[in-house]
């Protein structure tokens, strides 16, 4: 097993432009792309969450850790309607309007096709695809009547890939994939791009509980490296997709691995 390389410093990759993040606190993928977003030297950024204390916890990290004082929270819940809409308004008017949106929300867990119940079925993908689409719907009128935007959502290789108790999980993956190509022909239209990455594994507590540490063990071992990817290798290549440098690139899924063919 190979050990994570050394923490790569911020470049200015997103210099001057505004991000809104959803699903960022914790010490997941989300919150590692918010604190890169900042040390890529974004002017102002929002994050968004459904716990009150974790939110608060997070801002006040991201300030700390980064320097940046416009960083914003705002509850949310993906799956109602109504918080998509009033995130947009607040990121929109607290941001001066939104260059860059992370749809970074999602749930998995571990479930067998014959024992699953339509409820876990139906709760995956309504936060994992159907949130995204929302976020999505709800941030494209602003940023197409800009001329300019970019939207990066996280998926997964499960996508593309079969794995044991992930139908649900995958299905959703696949589903944002399918998303992302689909509606970044739409905005393409308007000057206003849409990519995705796709991590194999990213090694976080909140993945830590909702999958066995003999499952961790057995998909971090597949890998070429030998280990889970670290959450901000993950958010580098975020950070490459929201940047001007990937100006030519929408409807395109990035796969975020080391797994061996």
């Amino acid at each position: 097993m190979t050990q994570a390389p050394p923490y790569v410093p911020g470049h200015e990759l997103l210099s001057g432009k505004t991000v809104l993040i959803t699903a960022a606190a914790g010490a997941g993928i989300g919150f590692a792309a918010a604190k890169r977003c900042a040390e890529e030297g974004c002017r102002a950024l929002m994050i968004s969450d459904i716990h009150p204390r974790r939110l608060e916890e997070a801002v006040a990290a991201l300030k700390q850790q980064t320097g940046l004082e416009a960083i914003y929270g705002q509850l949310c819940n993906v799956t109602v309607e109504e918080e998509v809409q009033a995130l947009i308004a607040a990121a929109e008017e607290q941001l001066g309007g939104v260059d860059v949106l992370i749809n970074n929300a999602g749930l998995g867990g571990q479930k067998r096709v014959v024992d699953m119940e339509d409820a876990e079925w139906s709760r995956v993908l309504d936060i994992t695809l159907t949130g995204t689409f929302r976020m999505t719907r709800a941030m494209l009128p602003a940023m197409q009547k800009r001329g300019r935007g970019v939207i990066v959502n996280n998926a997964s290789v499960l996508g593309w890939r079969a794995q044991k108790e992930q139908a649900h999980y995958a299905a959703a993956k696949a589903g944002v994939m399918a998303l992302t190509r689909c509606s970044a022909l739409e905005a393409a239209d308007h000057g206003v791009r849409i990519n995705a990455v796709a991590p194999s594994i990213a090694l976080h507590d909140f993945l830590k509980k909702a999958s066995s540490e003999e499952l961790l063990d057995e998909l971090a071992s597949r890998e070429a490296f030998g280990r889970a990817a670290e959450v901000w290798e993950v958010a580098n290549v975020m950070m490459f997709l929201a940047s001007d440098y990937s100006s030519y690139m929408t409807g395109e899924v990035l796969s975020v691995s080391s797994q061996q063919a």
